[in-house]
């Protein structure tokens, strides 16, 4: 599993005009690749009388799916500057469509690359990149006479908790980012002397908004 990695944070659409053209950008989370080609489906019978519908997707932790399209468009002036624009910003499990209403003035080649990776930029920017980071689960079992340094603990460290059980002892759920498992586990144990029962979960993701890591790419 990747300690993190981005994607966006769901479906998202914008627009941006250029020398009359009207350029519609959708970005879709997905997980496979018929979801990506149903999400391209959709957004083509909506434009059914669209100039261009254009898109690509990349799917996979290692980006092991990547598709494009030019639409009739000339060859790579439309599909792959999508692909690119996605990949250059780093995020997986993503489809984007541009569709294209043609204004009346032909953009040359040049023009057609930069206008799709405009629109690829619009539509991220509508859907938000999120970064997903692994964290595990880590349960903390303390008696009541514990739980106050306990909580105090987790309170000022700023610690994800997920849930605490009040039964007869308090048992906290807590997601700690990969790698800092065993400094956590120290500090429970000493700060308890040795009383906390400790139980390692299972390992997930948590999403962080892309504002913590930086802005869209365009260039």
């Amino acid at each position: 599993m990747l300690t993190q990695y981005k994607t966006i944070a769901g479906y998202g659409e914008d627009y941006i005009v250029i020398e009359r053209s009207r350029f519609i950008g959708y970005a879709q989370r997905v997980t496979t690749e018929e979801e990506a080609t149903a999400f391209i489906a959709m957004i083509k019978k909506k434009h059914w009388d669209a100039t261009h519908n254009c898109s690509a997707f990349v799917i996979g932790e290692n980006d092991q799916i990547q598709r494009s399209s030019d639409d009739g468009e000339p060859s790579g002036t439309a599909g792959k500057p999508i692909l690119e624009c996605i990949k250059k910003n780093g995020v997986k499990d993503t489809v984007v469509v541009v569709t294209r209403y043609f204004g009346g003035i032909k953009l040359g080649a040049g023009g057609l690359v930069r206008a799709y990776t405009a629109g690829t930029v619009t539509a991220l920017k509508a859907a938000k990149i999120v970064v997903h980071t692994l964290h595990q689960m880590i349960s903390v079992s303390v008696d009541y006479t514990w739980w106050g340094k306990v909580e105090n603990e987790l309170r000022l460290g700023e610690h994800r908790v997920s849930g605490t059980d009040f039964t007869d002892k308090v048992t906290a759920h807590v997601l700690i980012p990969e790698g800092e498992q065993d400094e956590f586990v120290a500090r429970m144990v000493d700060l308890t002397n040795g009383q906390a029962q400790i139980v390692l979960g299972e390992k997930e993701y948590v999403e962080v908004p892309v504002d913590a890591v930086g802005d869209v790419e365009e260039e």
